[in-house]
């Protein structure tokens, strides 16, 4: 059992009390924080860095610099930790990743070109952090009628609330935790396309930022979908942790910082 000390620090406006907190129940976080400790001297990585930095230039010429293009170090840096150091595995995904931004046209999102999608509340970024302190992404799946909604909007939405969390990293964060809240999910919110691009997003352009995934209160009609997404989300599927409302409220939150649709 892993006992994790939260310091009393700012939370979204709110303190949160120094206070060892003993999950009731195993989440995987202590093994998912080995997952992503990966680490080399920093001369070393340093040389990797560059070393991809100029395969890049050499043999992806059209893709954009700058922040988050092929000569931003720091996103060469995380892609290389992803791929275990290895300069061919990390040019490979990263030129991918880097050409999806610009195609997809992730810089030009803003709270603007979302809002009506946004609207609907079916998923927003909490303002507070968990007891982790990671940003939190919450989708309530019971807005979602993919029959009636616009998908690329709604991809849109997706890309935006993640790259709006990652921006809310605090020192030190590396992952966010993403919450499903099923409560009343039917038939005709399953989205099986939708699910399969959010993954994907994260597997292949946001690698190992996503800490966990919480299914919270996953009702029987539900069970069939993840069958069938379970399969392609490859490592992801084990950061997958189902559990109830009551859960998340004890294991995520204090009493200040619950998200409101949790609350009692």
């Amino acid at each position: 059992m892993v006992i994790q000390l939260v310091l009393r620090a700012p939370v979204g406006g709110h303190l949160v009390k120094a206070t060892p907190l003993v999950p009731k129940k195993p989440n995987g976080f202590s093994r998912l924080c080995i997952r992503n400790c990966v680490t080399m001297d920093p001369q070393k990585s340093q040389k990797l860095v560059l070393d991809v930095k100029e395969r890049l230039e050499r043999e992806y010429t059209d893709l954009p610099v700058g922040r988050n293009g092929r000569d931003d170090e720091e996103m060469i840096l995380w892609f290389l930790k992803d791929r275990k150091f290895s300069v061919e595995d990390a040019v490979s995904k990263l030129h991918k990743a880097i050409r999806w931004r610009h195609e997809f046209g992730v810089s030009d999102l803003s709270e603007e070109s979302v809002k009506s999608v946004a609207e609907t509340g079916k998923a927003y970024v909490h303002d507070c952090f968990d007891v982790y302190g990671r940003p939190v992404l919450i989708v309530e799946a019971s807005k979602h009628f993919p029959q009636k909604q616009d998908p690329d909007e709604d991809e849109k939405l997706c890309v935006f609330l993640i790259e709006k969390a990652l921006s809310r990293l605090p020192p030190g964060k590396q992952d966010i935790l993403g919450i499903f809240d099923l409560r009343g999910f039917g038939t005709e919110n399953a989205d099986l396309k939708f699910l399969t691009f959010m993954f994907d997003v994260f597997y292949y352009y946001y690698p190992r930022r996503l800490g966990q995934v919480l299914f919270v209160d996953a009702p029987f009609v539900f069970k069939p979908l993840w069958q069938l997404v379970k399969p392609v989300l490859k490592s992801y599927a084990s950061l997958v942790r189902f559990c109830s409302a009551k859960d998340v409220r004890e294991e995520y939150f204090t009493e200040e910082t619950v998200p409101a649709s949790f609350r009692k």
